[in-house]
């Protein structure tokens, strides 16, 4: 290769593309090597069963390499978010908020937020370069540059907020429920602070971010928390419509000494009104939504079998010698 380079026949432009490709080849096959020497499911139950205590020792390792990982990631973090951070006070807050409507509540969570933007740039970059110096600079090559960087640059964006799309949801559906259990709780002789507990426990399997939500906002509370602080935070916290208004009712309720299951079957009533209004929303939509599949797919297909036949017998009546 050295004398083929030397003697001027291949180029190091023409194999840079050609030695990328072996490494990222490498690199595939060692991973697929590695995870095909893994043993079976079966076959590690057995493991356990016959040895015990190489199981918990396999546990200590992962989770001192989960640690090690860990702390590494969260000394390296700071310097890789240095450029992103936000300059102001309230830009930092927007993104506190954001993060912890996404369940990431960790004061560090937001310097690992920017610090995963920083490397996905890096890596768009570096990508692209690798494009860049074997297709040539050219308009298209820098667009590939540019689309690379700016694509994992707002990766974690994107992840983020499907992460909390999909935790509102969770929140909206279950909500009601939850609060049927907590009229229940209140009703049977519980305070709010038990009502809450005892739906963070009944909760886990099924509705598990409302579950950790409430047993968050109930730990806080036996801290020493005042109710109004924790119940607004909590509606700060999932970012949900529903919660919000839950707590400010809450809020009003403690603060003037109302009934507060009257307040919850309240809430809760208008909360199943409102999901039913949605899916009566949704139901009629639907008819318009059809149009479009209707009209690209299944009508031309109708259309050929119907009008086909009559339009050949017309061909033929019309030209005979074509029809012959």
């Amino acid at each position: 290769m050295s004398f083929l380079l030397a003697a001027g026949l291949v180029s190091f432009e023409k194999l840079l593309p050609f030695a990328i490709f072996g490494l990222f080849a490498a690199c595939a096959w060692m991973v697929l090597d590695r995870v095909a020497r893994g043993q079976s499911r079966a076959s590690e139950r057995l493991d356990e069963i016959k040895n015990p205590g190489a199981r918990k020792r396999s546990e200590a390792l992962g989770a001192k390499k989960q640690d090690a990982m860990s702390k590494v990631l969260e000394k390296a973090a700071p310097a890789l978010a240095k450029s992103l951070q936000p300059k102001t006070e309230l830009e930092v807050n927007k993104l506190k908020v954001k993060l912890s409507n996404g369940g990431f509540r960790s004061e560090a969570a937001p310097t690992i937020f920017l610090s995963l933007k920083f490397v996905g740039l890096i890596t768009g970059l570096v990508l692209g370069s690798g494009t860049l110096l074997g297709v040539g600079v050219t308009q298209q090559s820098v667009m590939y540059v540019i689309l690379a960087a700016g694509g994992l640059f707002f990766l974690p964006e994107v992840l983020l907020w499907l992460i909390v799309r999909t935790r509102k949801q969770n929140i909206f559906l279950g909500l009601p429920d939850a609060l049927d259990l907590m009229v229940v709780c209140v009703e049977a002789g519980l305070g709010l602070d038990q009502a809450m507990r005892k739906v963070s426990e009944e909760m886990k399997k099924t509705y598990r971010v409302i579950s950790d939500e409430f047993a968050l906002a109930n730990l806080q509370l036996q801290m020493g928390r005042q109710r109004a602080t924790v119940l607004h935070e909590l509606g700060i916290r999932t970012g949900v419509d529903d919660v919000r208004a839950l707590a400010a009712i809450l809020i009003q309720a403690d603060k003037f000494g109302s009934s507060i299951a009257q307040a919850l079957r309240v809430q809760s009533d208008s909360m199943r009104t409102r999901r039913r209004q949605l899916a009566e929303e949704k139901a009629a939509k639907t008819a318009v939504k059809l149009i479009f599949p209707l009209v690209l797919f299944i009508f031309p297909g109708i259309f050929v079998v119907l009008v086909g036949p009559a339009a050949i017998t017309m061909v033929r009546d019309m030209f005979p010698k074509m029809g012959g």
